[in-house]
């Protein structure tokens, strides 16, 4: 085959696999979250078989530890999480109240500059609109959730069926991937191996090294704001995590938001809201030189710009499905893009072969020859 054989090859391979996720996009997300927890517990279940336990043991006593703590802990943390929630719904008037207060002065520096009259219900009547035009944007998404395919028998499916899935692959796993090897083509199977091999350095970097690091920065955030006393302290550490999914992104809003809430709750005390900064640079200062280290190494993450940017275009194009797909898929583009950019370098449409060039005169000066008797 040529070249451009094998390129058309493979890009029809790629566009079939595409076209069966968005046909089946609607029953892939327990099989997707399945191969999620899978990849997530594999090397844990490969380091106790090679100790010379059966796998089918190991993976099925992994797995029901991993439900039950997951279960726990999402059962700990959900009743907690709705009553901030509602909290925050049921004070939001206040907070913008102060949130008005604290802006009033400054309008009239606006006036001024702009020689523009800025009245009280023509602020008032923006935020109701755009209160409005939010709750409706939230309802519409909601009815949309609720029909598109998250109902709660869809979610209940997708309950029983993804720790199913997670069993068969995780027992299956080397199965699976010497099938997989055993289709790849002869002559280029050392390259596509080292290709494979190099992409799951970097989703392993991200989904066993960042997801960690997300989750113990949310928990820890949201324990050390609960014990400060911030409102909202909670809601507002998980979220940091989760945001977190994004490097420096979750917690610089993490941070903001939290210095807002401490500044409107004390009344401008500076001593309270110094003591949240404090919290947050602890909490860099872990991260930075214990918790990222520790869990990731030296791996090669994935840019930042490039995650973002990832989770939007996957979340647009397939909702939940599409963000799980994203990384994945983001980290095996980078270093196909990365492979195609080293052969074109090495190919002649980069740097043609060069006439070959008659020899110059050499610019070393001899010593000069002295005769001798």
């Amino acid at each position: 085959m040529t070249t451009w054989q094998q390129i058309l090859f493979w890009a029809l391979a790629a566009v079939v696999l595409a076209g069966i996720i968005v046909l089946f996009k609607s029953i892939l997300l327990p099989f997707v979250l399945g191969a999620f927890i899978a990849y997530m517990l594999n090397p844990m279940v490969n380091k106790l078989t090679s100790h010379g336990m059966k796998r089918r043991r190991v993976v099925l006593g992994i797995l029901c530890s991993f439900i039950v703590i997951f279960t726990l802990v999402i059962a700990i943390i959900s009743p907690i999480l709705f009553k901030e929630m509602m909290n925050f719904v049921e004070h939001a008037p206040e907070i913008f109240q102060k949130l008005w207060a604290m802006a009033k002065p400054h309008i009239h520096w606006i006036q001024s500059k702009f020689g523009y009259e800025i009245s009280v219900d023509e602020v008032q009547d923006a935020v109701k609109e755009n209160v409005g035009k939010a709750l409706q944007v939230s309802k519409g998404l909601v009815s949309s959730l609720t029909s598109g395919g998250i109902a709660i028998i869809d979610a209940i499916v997708t309950i029983l069926v993804t720790p199913i899935v997670a069993y068969f692959l995780l027992k299956d796993w080397p199965r699976f991937i010497g099938q997989i090897t055993s289709l790849l083509p002869v002559h280029y199977k050392s390259t596509i191996k080292t290709l494979t091999n190099q992409i799951d350095q970097k989703i392993a970097g991200f989904i066993r090294g960042q997801i960690t690091v997300c989750a113990i920065l949310g928990m820890m955030y949201a324990i050390a704001l609960s014990i400060a006393g911030l409102n909202y302290g909670f809601l507002i550490g998980l979220g940091t995590g989760v945001l977190s999914i994004i490097p420096y992104v979750g917690s610089t809003i993490g941070l903001i938001t939290s210095l807002g809430v401490a500044f409107l709750q004390s009344d401008g005390d500076w001593g309270y809201v110094g003591i949240i900064a404090a919290i947050f640079a602890t909490g860099q200062f872990l991260e930075g030189n214990f918790i990222t280290p520790r869990l990731m190494g030296n791996s090669v993450g994935l840019h930042p710009l490039w995650i973002l940017f990832a989770l939007m275009a996957g979340g647009s194009l397939l909702g939940v499905l599409g963000m799980m797909l994203s990384i994945p898929v983001a980290a095996a583009i980078g270093v196909l893009l990365g492979f195609l950019i080293e052969q074109y370098k090495k190919s002649p449409y980069y740097k043609p072969e060069l006439e070959e060039e008659e020899p110059q005169p050499s610019l070393i000066i001899m010593p000069p020859h002295h005769d001798h008797d």
